[in-house]
């Protein structure tokens, strides 16, 4: 995946890299000209003349490292001034580092990572499209946009139809699709919106009394390994 980046992050002398594996341009794009547009316009307009004449300090911006700073802007303003919680305890955004499998459902518009923590069953959804390295899928036939929650729904709900249950809402899907749908398992961290989160619908399942359900749309997702 050429466009799956390793990042310089933290100040001093620490240094942390994250290799992405999903990145949302569309949740980025819309908060980031919320939040500064003048550096939306400013990173643009940058971008544009890079490609054109080379800069007095030789050094081209490439839409790889762009689509990352974006994305960084937009993470450091949720950090400093928006309620980011925990999986445990969602704010209206919510963080995480934590074992999830993932891979694409449905009619494969929607990738979905899934898990669990000791208190919350988890389910992170959006389109593939965002997959780095991944070509986007054909959307004339697509009436929601797959990283909505009816988007989301019905890729998840193409999936379990199969076993012949289609749950009540959608803290049931996450629920149903956390214990059925399969993928690959990785060591993974992310910073999403939550769209739903409540008390299991299917307390009977659970490992423990008092689980609660949490579905969000992830603006990045990165391997924590």
């Amino acid at each position: 995946m050429t466009e799956g980046l390793r990042r310089r992050f933290g100040g001093g002398s620490a240094v942390a890299l994250r290799y992405y594996v999903y990145i949302s341009d569309a949740k980025v794009g819309m908060m980031l000209e919320q939040v500064d547009p003048a550096f939306a316009r400013k990173r643009s307009s940058e971008v544009g003349l890079s490609l054109k004449v080379v800069s007095a300090k030789r050094k081209v911006e490439t839409p790889a490292s762009e689509r990352v700073a974006r994305l960084e802007r937009v993470v450091r303003d949720l950090d400093d001034h928006y309620d980011v919680g925990t999986v445990d305890e969602p704010g209206q955004y919510f963080r995480g580092r934590m074992k999830l499998r993932w891979g694409p459902v449905g009619d494969a518009s929607v990738v979905f990572f899934s898990g669990a923590t000791e208190n919350t069953v988890l389910g992170l959804g959006g389109a593939t499209g965002h997959v780095l390295g991944t070509k986007g899928q054909p959307e004339q036939n697509v009436v929601f946009a797959p990283s909505s929650m009816p988007g989301l729904l019905a890729g998840l709900d193409a999936v379990l139809a199969e076993s012949g249950e289609l749950p009540p809402n959608a803290l049931g899907s996450v629920h149903m699709a956390n214990r059925t749908v399969r993928g690959a398992e990785q060591e993974l961290e992310f910073v999403a919106k939550r769209l739903a989160h409540g008390p299991s619908p299917y307390p009977e399942l659970d490992p423990k009394p008092g689980m609660k359900v949490l579905l969000g749309s992830p603006i990045f997702v990165a391997l924590a390994e």
